[in-house]
């Protein structure tokens, strides 16, 4: 998940091959009968029944087609202390979802004239290391290599609690070594969205927050997504948790002011589908800037990343989300243009129940299932120990990535150097499903049966990346 903070809510996507290699594999949409409300709020309550507990953290969803609600509804308790019910008009915090609303404020100032997106960082944030060839493009869809404060250790523990001014979290990461030198690579991360802020802030003269509200918010009857200042009380608000040990406990406390433009708004189902029809029915952003915002350009482009939005595909329609994770809540919002489908998902735990898939795996199914072409169920086919043995060895795109492939209890992991185990599921002799069970792994051989190397299919089928096997020794 791209997120504010570091989450695991997406097992197995996490360590999957990056998709600057897909080969381009389109597979056209087939054409099916959108399903019913009936047929999407049966599985959509199953869906909850498996994901949420009655008497624990829950869920809240909303399936749209246009402005049709199909299924709106949640599970769960907005307060686990006093036994409170959730309900699907709550606001809970919206994490890196965020970003969207602040790139197109940004978009915003372009079409007043006083931003540029080819413009300096240095016209708007004064004496910042290398500002001048750091972009304000370049910002919005992370090509800048400025480091991400979220990633400093041990900044999340006690740090995060401070309430800071823009400059003040500015300065916290500003002198840090960069990941490259601007436009020459791609990394998701959130001190780039400080940044955008701080844009804003500048040309606006407002804080970051109200201009949204004054441009966006307003405009657009958002009457309950705003910024979530701890110091406040939000009409609406539920309480957020996590899991320690596997049992539910507060969420750590953070400073709003520190998730800032890159995470720091709270909103509901309803104000997110009335977001996603606006952003995306050219309620918003001229063409132009809409294209730009839905574009992936440059290092970007291999990360299917525009400004504040992803490129995504959903049984081979094309599709825009963005997923959010932040103390205490979770978050996913996708739209499918075609269909002009919107699924939004909100949680308010940052860690969901054991062995059960993130959000944006929620999101694709129940978008999938809406439009008629639901995802196929896997089916596990038990595979000889000799088969999975030959493609033990390490896969390898470049210096800095690499995979190994290792039986594991029977099962066939994938791992990512540095990272940790997947365990796939066997679905034919070369074929796995990652715990997704959407994204899929084929082991591809050559005329004598060795294996060469092995190709990833996020979306299950369509386009791919292949990946050889290097022959190195297993780490």
């Amino acid at each position: 998940m791209r997120v504010w903070m570091s989450l695991a809510l997406s097992a197995g996507l996490c360590v999957a091959p990056s998709p600057r290699a897909f080969a381009a594999e389109p597979a056209a949409a087939t054409m099916v009968q959108p399903a019913s409300a009936v047929e999407v709020g049966a599985y959509a309550r199953q869906l909850l029944a498996d994901n949420a507990a009655a008497d624990g953290p829950g869920i809240a969803i909303l399936v749209a087609r246009g402005d049709q609600v199909l299924f709106r509804g949640a599970r769960g308790l907005a307060n686990v202390e006093l036994g409170v019910p959730l309900a699907p008009d709550q606001v809970f915090r919206i994490g890196s979802v965020t970003k969207q609303f602040a790139a197109a404020g940004v978009l915003k100032l372009v079409e007043a004239g006083k931003v540029g997106l080819d413009d300096p960082l240095s016209k708007y944030v004064k004496d910042y290391p290398n500002g001048g060839a750091i972009s304000v493009r370049q910002l919005l869809n992370h090509t800048s290599g400025v480091k991400s404060y979220t990633g400093i250790d041990g900044y999340m523990t006690e740090s995060i609690k401070r309430d800071l001014s823009t400059q003040a979290l500015i300065d916290v990461f500003k002198d840090l070594p960069v990941d490259f030198a601007p436009g020459q690579g791609y990394a998701y991360n959130n001190s780039g969205y400080v940044l955008v802020g701080a844009v804003i802030e500048a040309a606006s003269g407002k804080p970051w927050h109200a201009y949204l509200d004054e441009v966006l918010f307003k405009p657009l009857g958002l009457t309950q997504t705003r910024y979530g200042d701890v110091h406040a009380l939000i009409p609406g608000y539920v309480n957020g948790y996590t899991r320690i040990d596997g049992r539910v406990a507060p969420m750590g406390h953070l400073d709003m002011s520190q998730p800032h433009a890159a995470g720091a708004l709270v909103s509901t189902l309803d104000d997110l589908l009335r977001w996603n029809l606006a952003l995306h029915q050219g309620k918003v952003l001229q063409p132009a800037n809409y294209r730009a915002m839905t574009s992936p350009q440059g290092k970007a482009a291999q990360s299917d990343y525009g400004f504040g939005i992803s490129r995504i595909t959903v049984r081979g329609r094309t599709g825009y989300a963005h997923g959010g994770g932040i103390f205490g809540f979770a978050s996913y919002l996708l739209y499918l243009p075609e269909s002009k489908t919107t699924v939004a998902v909100l949680t308010n735990t940052d860690t969901g129940l054991p062995d059960r898939p993130g959000l944006d795996r929620l999101s694709r199914t129940l978008a999938a299932v809406a439009v008629g072409d639901a995802y196929p169920v896997p089916v596990a086919v038990p595979v000889a120990a000799s088969s999975l043995q030959q493609a033990e060895g390490v896969y390898r795109q470049s210096a800095q990535r690499a995979w190994v492939l290792r039986v594991v209890d029977g099962a066939l992991t994938v791992q990512r150097i540095g990272g940790k185990p997947i365990a796939l599921t066997a679905v034919a002799r070369d074929t796995f499903v990652y715990p997704d069970r959407i994204a899929r792994m084929t082991l591809e051989r050559d005329a004598k049966g060795v294996v060469t190397g092995m190709r990833f299919f996020p979306d299950g089928s369509g386009k791919s990346e292949f990946t050889a096997r290097s022959g190195e020794a297993m780490p």
